[in-house]
């Protein structure tokens, strides 16, 4: 048996967590560790996909929930810009291998993060 992902066990109320937003199969997370002024994850509810491909080819409709989670919370928080992020394996800076999306706005001029 696998062991729950930090993201399963945030929703699990196992873990605190700081909820921005909550459907039946997403949910939006800040970040512990923001990089922006406005830095959420964007969560599917399930641990089926690893990554951003995984759920590309598995579940397009879910990563559009995704997407559309991102802009609900930019255009609530922020004034609609945003920057979608996903990390896709070790090297590129995922670590935690449960599908996830990094919101980030509000930046400041001339500074991408991750760049």
């Amino acid at each position: 048996m696998t062991e729950a992902s930090i993201f399963t066990r945030i929703l699990n109320g196992e873990i605190p967590g700081d909820f921005v937003a909550r459907t039946d199969r997403v949910f939006a997370i800040r970040d512990i560790n923001p990089q922006a002024p406005l830095h959420v994850l964007v969560i599917p509810v399930t641990e089926q996909y690893r990554d951003v491909t995984e759920l590309a080819a598995g579940d397009p409709a879910l990563m559009a929930e995704m997407v559309a989670m991102a802009e609900q919370i930019a255009t609530e928080h922020a004034d609609g810009e945003f920057r979608l992020i996903f990390n896709n394996g070790a090297r590129a800076g995922q670590s935690v291998f449960h599908v996830h999306a990094h919101v980030l706005a509000d930046l400041e001029e001339d500074r991408l993060v991750g760049f």
